[in-house]
């Protein structure tokens, strides 16, 4: 095993047995890797808001002599995220820019045919069946993952009456939201690398209250699995500044779409109630196109005179 995976894995090991300051710090490390590396165990203390000393009992908690010993590790894991972004740079950088559209598309679609390979039909089934006999249902998806995360939130909200997109900047905000969760709930933790400690210690606590925890990943190995008995694996792989999310989106459209099937009686009833909530607030009245009318009808608000 590489440093790199090393300090990853011990992180995610220890993290349960960790006390809250050095919680802290596994989630700036994980979340800063980068800045910490640059520091010293004082300045990074101060940083996170913790003691010098509790910089070093964290060092030596997750295996390392002391903290000269846990920065080398820092700094292997850091060249090992700059070779991976300098792998990226040799694949694609022959690309010439008319070349870029069919090469990420292709990409892409090879990233779904891997997944579609590779996913377990029984997790898949697993999480329908949790998802339809949870109470509460909560989603949680941090940084680059939020949009998939309120994707899936909203067609829930279709289908079920107590449906959380949790929102946060914080891991205090998390907790404030879920206070209430409890062992007939259910929470979805989406995260791709880089992982979220957020989205981690949201399903921490969720564990913890004996709710069922349903993760979308990329490997078995992730730390999202750590707390979860429901695992979905989808192909992510970062072959640009942005990370490629369409085979994780391919599969929550899958889980909807199994859900709908599910609950066709309720997702009827949810449309028919909008449909007449439109049509008396006319709230779409200026902003869709009717495709039934062949010609495009432009409203402008009346303005009286003097206004």
């Amino acid at each position: 095993m590489s440093n790199t995976n090393d300090l990853t894995s011990r992180i995610n090991e220890r993290y349960s047995s960790m006390s809250k300051g050095q919680k802290l710090l596994a989630g700036y490390i994980t979340d800063y890797y980068d800045k910490a590396v640059f520091l010293t165990a004082a300045k990074l203390g101060e940083t996170v808001g913790v003691s010098e000393s509790t910089v070093v009992r964290f060092a030596v908690h997750l295996g390392y002599k002391g903290y000269p010993e846990f920065q080398q590790s820092l700094e292997e894991m850091v060249r090992g995220k700059l070779s991976a972004i300098q792998h990226t740079e040799v694949s694609y950088g022959r690309i010439g820019r008319s070349g870029v559209l069919e090469s990420v598309l292709r990409a892409d679609m090879e990233k779904i045919k891997g997944t579609l390979e590779k996913i377990d039909r029984h997790a898949f089934q697993l999480a329908v069946d949790t998802i339809l006999s949870a109470r509460r249902i909560y989603v949680a998806g941090i940084r680059s993952c939020a949009p998939l995360a309120a994707f899936l939130a909203f067609y829930l909200n279709f289908m079920f009456d107590n449906v959380t997109n949790l929102q946060t900047n914080s891991s205090s905000e998390l907790f404030e939201q879920m206070v209430r969760i409890g062992r007939e709930d259910v929470i979805i933790g989406i995260s791709f690398p880089r992982y979220s400690m957020r989205t981690l210690k949201a399903l921490e606590f969720a564990n913890n209250r004996s709710a069922k925890v349903i993760t979308l990943t990329d490997s078995v190995h992730s730390p999202m699995n750590l707390y979860s008995s429901c695992n979905l694996i989808a192909d992510s792989d970062m072959i640009s500044i942005a990370d490629s999310l369409v085979a994780p989106l391919s599969v929550i459209n899958a889980l909807i779409t199994a859900l709908c099937i599910r609950r066709q009686d309720e997702v009827a009833g949810t449309l028919d109630a909008l449909e007449d909530i439109w049509e008396e607030y006319q709230f779409y009245g200026n902003d869709e196109i009717d495709y039934i009318d062949d010609t495009l009808k432009m409203h402008y608000a009346k303005i009286e005179d003097g206004e």
